[in-house]
């Protein structure tokens, strides 16, 4: 892959390829087993969280081993975060619309008033 910047798409496409060569050990394609994927990112943002625990903020961004292993884990969200996008089924163009909309929203929202209403 020449460029480095992924779309959904191509992270969908990706998981699925690995989905594949995986079929018969990993669970089916499926809504019901959509939830354990969501627990395992929830896992992986807590290894993420580990290393700026561990680690802290300034090596993140200036040790490059320690950052390496930050955006692997990074990434490893990204990836269970897929998997939980394909086994229900959301194409690309309907998280990115959802997305689109929700950013628009919070463009015009005012978190300070949200903030003192709650």
């Amino acid at each position: 892959m020449e460029n480095n910047d992924i779309k959904i798409s191509d992270m969908m496409k990706m998981q699925k390829e690995l989905w594949e060569l995986n079929k018969d050990i990993w669970s089916p394609m499926e809504a019901k087993y959509g939830r354990n994927f969501l627990l395992w990112m929830i896992e992986e943002m807590g290894e993420a969280i580990s290393v700026i625990k561990k680690k802290g903020d300034n090596a993140i961004m200036e040790n490059l081993e320690i950052r390496k292993h930050f955006v692997e884990e990074m990434s490893d969200v990204l990836m269970y975060y897929t998997e939980t996008l394909l086994r229900y089924g959301i194409t690309p163009e309907e998280i990115s619309s959802a997305y689109i909309e929700k950013h628009n929203k919070n463009m015009n929202r005012n978190y300070s008033e949200d903030w003192k209403r709650k």
